[in-house]
């Protein structure tokens, strides 16, 4: 049977080096919003869990294969895959230091390979800048929603009307019956047609973006409650993932382990881990188990860590596979399938170092996801070659501060004895100046790379060193002082290639990729 792949690339330092994830990363109704509310059955914890299944939610997988009585004259269906990569906080100015760190100003990363491309606006249901949680579930849903609302119905709340959150402070949401429904997900409408499907995200798998994929909650910091609902047959499983997600793949081990376990954060005694092995789940918990994990294995879970994956600069290779590695073996798992799949992937650790304003862990990351889609293109190229029966979308749920400063004149790449875009603005005038460090008004010089915010506003400035700034630690200054730097307003990118790539163009937005997905893969 003919193949027919569809790849979605979307774009994604925690809010300090050490490592903890930015649990509260922070759109109007759009008149292009899914009105669909009531067509998954979410986990008793979620106020969506009165939602009847709607028909397309719930038919049988074969209802879109045809039966080996069919008639031989019949033509095969192909069926379609959809990877959906998405970088997480990978804005255009992201992006833009991303290509230069790696190849030069004038060189061409992957995500630039793309033929098809738009802008894409990225306000949520009432915020000029969005978070994670609204902006992924809109690639997901098609529904605006509000910020740290997890793939629920427009109008839904995070906070209550004194300004609490609806979560405990364990990680257990605490929604309330009547706060909005649960709307279905890409991977859910996949799911319910008899695809596989898997998530991989080098955050905690429960984290806003991956979490959007397969789970319904009215604020993203019910993690636990999230995490319950991966689990099939558990409380508070989540049926409309079926016999549930194929392949799961990252961080956060400290929500599936109950708190009596060292590291395990659950209130309710269950360990998810096991459960999961007990319905079939092949565990690993390092790179050499994922790796030897057979490509024939029914189910794969890996969590590689208590919290969020290791930033690539720090990671253990024996320890935490890279996102290439996650993503090449569950493109091996699921390619086996008679069936088509979903795979979303993300590079969700650009977010956490942009937010603690530390460019070169965020670049680093960039690359390291930047890769993955290079090699995930390659696999599918093996399975589909000439991509014809494959969409690639590559986009960003929202920007950064970031900024790219003054006139510098071209660094190329950064090297191990290059700072490149790390470095200080230099000129780039003929004279005695050329090469020379730009000054500010008191006569020190100043980065390339700075943010609207953060946490590096020096009370006074001092003269600045590139053995400095491209250090790994180095957090880049910013104009406003914060504890962590915030998320930008601007609009993204997004690639397309293969199937269906050349319906994304213009300016769209983020709700209407949804739609466009749908429409490249039939899917109705």
């Amino acid at each position: 049977m003919k193949r027919l792949t569809v790849t979605v690339t979307g774009l994604t330092l925690a809010m300090a080096l050490a490592g903890c994830g930015s649990d509260n990363d922070k759109k109007s109704n759009s008149s292009k919003s899914s009105s669909s509310t009531s067509s998954v059955t979410v986990a008793s914890s979620a106020p969506a869990s009165s939602s009847t299944p709607a028909t397309s939610s719930s038919a049988p997988a074969s209802s879109s294969v045809p039966s080996s009585s069919s008639s031989s004259s019949a033509a095969p269906i192909a069926k379609k895959n959809v990877l959906f990569f998405l970088g997480d906080g990978m804005g255009i100015t992201t992006l833009t230091a991303m290509r230069i760190y790696e190849v030069g100003e004038a060189g061409s990363i992957t995500i630039d390979t793309l033929p098809e491309s738009a802008f894409v606006r990225t306000y949520s249901e009432d915020g000029q800048v969005t978070d994670s949680a609204p902006s992924m579930a809109a690639y997901m849903t098609g529904v605006k929603m509000k910020n740290e609302v997890i793939s629920m119905t427009t109008g839904t709340n995070a906070y209550r009307p004194d300004g609490s959150q609806f979560v405990d402070a364990s990680g257990n949401s605490t929604c309330v019956a009547g706060n909005g429904q649960a709307v279905p997900t890409l991977l859910e409408l996949m799911k319910a047609k008899g695809y596989a499907t898997g998530v991989v995200s080098t955050t905690r798998i429960t984290h806003a973006t991956p979490a959007t994929t397969y789970s319904h909650v009215c604020n993203r910091n019910g993690e636990n409650t999230i995490a319950a609902q991966m689990v099939p047959n558990g409380a508070g499983f989540n049926t409309a993932l079926g016999n549930g997600i194929d392949v799961v793949l990252g961080g956060g081990l400290r929500h599936f382990l109950p708190s009596t376990v060292s590291g395990g954060r659950r209130t309710d005694s269950r360990n998810l881990v096991d459960e999961m092995k007990a319905v079939g789940y092949t565990y690993a918990t390092n790179t050499g188990e994922l790796l030897a994990a057979s490509n024939a294995t029914n189910k794969l879970l890996g969590l590689f860590h208590s919290s969020d994956m290791s930033y690539e600069l720090d990671r253990n290779p024996t320890a935490e596979p890279s996102l290439s590695e996650m993503t090449g073996k569950a493109i091996d798992i699921l390619s086996q399938r008679d069936k088509g799949f979903f795979l979303m992937v993300e590079g969700g650790r650009i977010d956490h170092a942009l937010h603690a304003s530390n460019a070169k862990r965020a670049l680093v990351d960039g690359i390291a996801f930047d890769n993955a889609i290079k090699l995930a293109l390659q696999k599918m190229e093996a399975v589909d070659p000439g991509l014809k029966n494959t969409l690639v979308v590559v986009t960003a749920d929202h920007d950064h501060t970031l900024v790219i400063n003054g006139y510098a004149e071209r660094t190329g790449k950064t090297t191990d004895t290059h700072a490149g875009v790390l470095g200080l603005v230099k000129s780039y005038a003929n004279g005695p100046g050329k090469g020379q460090p730009t000054t500010d008004v008191d006569g020190n010089p100043y980065t390339i790379l700075a943010f609207g915010n953060g946490p590096n506003r020096p009370a006074t400035r001092i003269a600045l060193d590139e053995t400095t700034t491209s250090g790994k630690d180095y957090l880049q200054e910013a104009v406003i002082q914060l504890d962590s730097e915030t998320h930008g307003g601007g609009d993204v990118f997004l690639g397309a290639k293969g199937l269906g790539a050349e319906n994304f163009h213009g300016v769209i937005d983020n709700v209407e990729v949804f739609g466009l997905i749908k429409k490249a893969i039939n899917l109705e």
